[in-house]
């Protein structure tokens, strides 16, 4: 050991007669070298004990990485377990894997400590977080970066959807369906952990961007149909997966009457929502209909098969990362992609009273 830390780029090339710029070639450049010469220069080099320039002197000469880092607001684990988040990450590799980029995962979020010393050149946020603040570490160190799902920042890239639309083209759906009691399965509304009944002063002070909007696509199309939103009971559970949404299911299940329609914002809650009847031994779609949204491979494969609203996740993990590579930078692009109501099978007009 104490024989390899003496031994320098510097070394090598004395050893061979060569310049340091031909060492450091062979290791950096290998096209700029004749294959002969690159192999005297790595078979020397491991005879004197010398394993190649340090990865973070050979950063700091270039001036980049060669990084990608992909920042969670919810903890890294999501990222790996949610099969929203999973389609999405998959986007963002193949970008990595076409580019020969690495992929920087960036644990405890958009102003952990960890993305303050991040080794990378540009920043993914995957972080539906509060406008304000939420994003200051990523913004302070002056990277360019593209927000996923979260809040419009000047001078930043952003990926979305309507989910207005999304909301409200799935409870439209319902409403044509002759459905008039509604119940929604929320996503959390705020940061604070709280469960139960979501009040009218609750969901006004809403923070999460996608909450908020799904939140007012629901509300205006069953208001445009006639119905008091006021009437429809909107039920959060803490922490977000399938199990939150089949408890919020099973208090809105419990009411009396019951609502024969339930909204779901994502497709982990509807998941959960239908076991949740079937545990209180409703049938979905017979004695309860139900709409996720996100369009996840589980979607399809549910008994019944749900019906959702479908968005891109992978198309948004490749465009964000395409846009951190495109020429000239990141600047104040904004992308929509399309979102569709997939119909299946989990939908149907309200039990006969």
């Amino acid at each position: 050991m104490d024989r390899a830390r003496r031994v320098t780029l510097a070394t090598v090339a004395s050893a061979l007669g060569v310049s340091r710029a031909t060492v450091s070639n062979a290791y950096n450049h290998p096209e700029r070298l004749s294959p002969r010469m690159r192999n005297r220069v790595l078979h020397t080099a491991r005879e004197l004990g010398y394993a190649g320039p340090h990865p973070l002197a050979a950063t700091l000469s270039r001036g980049r990485v060669n990084a990608l880092g992909l920042v969670h607001g919810a903890p890294m684990s999501f990222g790996f377990s949610d099969p929203a988040a999973v389609l999405f990450l998959q986007g963002v590799s193949e970008v990595c894997e076409r580019e020969d980029l690495a992929l920087v995962l960036i644990a405890g979020g958009p102003d952990s400590a960890v993305a303050r010393v991040a080794l990378v050149d540009a920043v993914v946020c995957y972080c539906d977080v509060p406008a304000e603040g939420g994003l200051a570490t990523i913004v302070e160190r002056g990277l360019p970066f593209v927000v996923v799902d979260g809040p419009r920042l000047p001078g930043a890239g952003h990926v979305g959807i309507d989910d207005r639309r999304g909301a409200e083209v799935a409870a439209r759906h319902l409403l044509d369906l002759g459905h008039t009691r509604f119940g929604v399965v929320a996503m959390p509304l705020l940061e604070d952990g709280r469960e139960g009944t979501a009040d009218l002063e609750r969901q006004a002070r809403t923070r999460y961007r996608a909450s908020r909007e799904r939140l007012a696509g629901y509300r205006e199309a069953i208001e445009a149909a006639g119905h008091d939103w006021a009437a429809v009971t909107v039920e959060e559970r803490s922490p977000y997966g399938r199990d939150a949404g089949g408890r919020a299911a099973a208090a809105l299940l419990a009411r009396d009457p019951h609502p024969t329609a339930l909204l779901a914002m994502s497709d982990e809650l509807a998941l959960g929502a239908m076991a949740a009847a079937a545990d209180a031994g409703l049938a979905v779609p017979g004695d309860v209909s139900v709409v996720g949204f996100d369009d996840v491979p589980a979607a399809a494969d549910a008994h019944p098969p749900l019906t959702t609203v479908r968005q891109p996740h992978r198309e948004k993990g490749r465009l964000a990362a395409s846009l951190l590579l495109r020429p000239g930078g990141v600047h104040d692009d904004e992308h929509h992609l399309p979102v569709e109501l997939v119909v299946r099978g989990s939908t149907a007009p309200p039990p006969a009273r």
